[in-house]
């Protein structure tokens, strides 16, 4: 009967509810009248299951990124001898973009 949070989320109610029916636990009185969000959360406090989403990071070149943003800034910097504002412009941008990439595969 090991479940993990991402298992009884998917679950519907009434199989929630089954579930609770087999456990013997204070928090669960009641469970034929909870609403999912209700009963999920007595469910992982009754099972000792942790509440929150384990989130795998997805981007695996992080390295290949960081060297395009180094790339980018010894461009960035001939570009600002140059006075370029336009190719300025778009390589803030570009350097803008990947940076986010890598904030979003952190969280």
């Amino acid at each position: 009967m090991d479940y993990t949070y991402e298992e009884l989320k998917k679950k519907r109610v009434a199989e929630l509810r089954e579930i609770a029916a087999k456990i013997d636990h204070e928090e669960l009185h009641g469970y034929s009248q909870m609403h999912k969000d209700h009963l999920l959360k007595a469910l992982c406090n009754a099972l000792g299951v942790d509440m929150f989403e384990h989130h795998v990071a997805k981007a695996s070149h992080k390295t290949q990124i960081k060297a395009q943003i180094k790339e980018l800034k010894k461009k960035k910097d001939e570009v600002i001898g140059a006075h370029n504002k336009a190719e300025l412009k778009v390589i803030h941008r570009k350097i803008h973009r990947l940076k986010r990439i890598l904030r979003k595969a952190a969280v």
